[in-house]
Order: C-alpha cells, then structure tokens, then sequence
C-alpha cells in the first residue's frame, strides 16, 4: 500500500465514523499480566532451539544408513545389499534402493528443518530484542517516560 492510498483509506474511516484502533493496556501498577496473552520468554527460545540443535547433530549422526558400511566405491551397506540382491534378479533390491533413497531424501528433510528452527529461534530472539529497544527508543515522552496510550491514539485518528 502506498502512502497516498493510506491516507485516503484513513480519510475515508473518518469520513464514515467507523470504530478506531483502540489500544488497550493494563495498569502500570500491576507491571502487567501474563494472563491471556502470548508470552515467549527468551529462555523458552533457547531451549527449544537448543533442542532443535542437539536433534540435528543426533539424527546427522545417527540416521544415516546410506553412508553406514561404506565401500571404497562410496555405497553404503544397505546399498551394497541392494545392488547384490538386484544383480540376483531379486525384487527386494530395487525396493531396498528406493527406500534408502525416500529415507536419506527424508533425513536430509528433517535435518533441514531442525538447522531451520534452530537458527530461525537465534535470529528471532535478537531480532526481537533490537525491536523492542528501538521501539521503546521511539515512544517516549520528552521527560524520558513511556508515551501514554491515549497519546498514541492520536495517530490513528
């Protein structure tokens, strides 16, 4: 959207009385609540991320049957069975190709993913962090104070 049509949009509001962004806050006495809303503390990221990490090197680890036994030729024990069982004209070779294949594509998959949240949880903790430093930067009284809600709502008028 760009500034001309969000600002006819804003008139357009006005011009039909329609209700207004309404911000909404607990007393500064309380120090807030929790209760009802959304709260992420920035240990619970860690950990889940820590997780996410630890799972990563595990199953990297752990999950590969393509590369376990390996030959000098790079095929993996499971692999070598399969081509030996295929170069027998059995069935089971192709099928035992095709599910190391669908079960590295797979690992390769959940690596992927738990690289992902790892390092997506790291960039958003300190992503976050610098938001709510400029943000808090940014709506401040004169006297250093936070801006009070109702001054706030002047903007959306």
């Amino acid at each position: 959207m760009t500034w001309n049509e969000w600002e006819q949009a804003k008139a357009e509001a006005a011009e039909k009385h329609a209700a207004r962004t309404r911000l909404n806050q607990l007393p500064t006495s309380t120090g807030g609540s929790s209760k009802g809303d959304l709260v992420v503390h920035q240990d619970d990221l860690g950990a889940v991320g820590h997780d996410a990490f630890v799972l990563h090197g595990h199953l990297g680890k752990q999950a590969d049957i393509a590369g376990a036994g390996m030959s000098k030729n790079g095929a993996g024990s499971t692999m070598q069975a399969a081509a030996a069982l295929k170069s027998h004209h059995f069935a089971t070779g192709p099928v035992m190709e095709s599910a190391v294949e669908l079960w590295t594509t797979r690992t390769k998959s959940l690596l992927q993913a738990c690289a992902h949240i790892s390092n997506h949880l790291d960039f958003t903790k300190k992503s976050h962090a610098k938001d709510d430093e400029l943000i808090a930067a940014e709506l401040r009284g004169r006297d250093g104070s936070a801006a009070p809600v109702s001054r706030l709502n002047e903007y959306f008028k």
